[in-house]
């Protein structure tokens, strides 16, 4: 009877890990960029809200959402070996904030908007309108990473 009992935990054991694995694999596979956090400020310095240019994404169903973004084409950030990179910006680009308790806040990156005290996004491209704001003082580390989503720009 024991047997029998510990077939099924078994298999979802294996089942478990194998789940587990995949999703590590996934996970490593992304690239992730680092941006110090003086840098981060340099790059969005003196951009406000008047100088946003308008942008029409097509979603993976077909949809076309338009919407304002700052003016840049692309972010400089930092890979694991400490190399300097530019990213083009893109709509599944997404970016991590974590504040000193280790609390992430993930915003896509090309809907974030930075005045002189915060770092103000989007975290969901289903829920439009609704922004979360983060002060800037708070923040601990920034990574940027494609998030792998099948979002891009269109012509309007």
């Amino acid at each position: 009877m024991k047997s029998e009992l510990s077939l099924p935990n078994t298999i979802i054991n294996k089942l478990s890990f194998l789940y587990f694995i995949s999703v590590v694999i996934f996970l490593s596979s992304c690239k992730t960029y680092y941006i110090p956090i003086g840098d981060f400020k340099k790059q969005f310095a003196g951009i406000d809200s008047s100088g946003f240019k308008k942008v029409t994404t097509l979603g993976p169903y077909g949809e076309r959402v338009k919407y304002l973004t700052f003016p840049l084409e692309y972010v400089t950030c930092i890979d694991k070996k400490g190399r300097l990179i530019k990213l083009k910006i893109s709509p599944s680009l997404e970016i991590r904030f974590t504040d000193f308790h280790n609390k992430g806040t993930v915003f896509y990156f090309d809907r974030i908007s930075v005045d002189r005290n915060a770092i103000s996004g989007v975290q969901s491209r289903f829920i439009s309108g609704i922004r979360k704001q983060i002060p800037i003082s708070t923040v601990k580390t920034i990574e940027v990473q494609d998030g792998r989503k099948r979002y891009k720009y269109v012509d309007q």
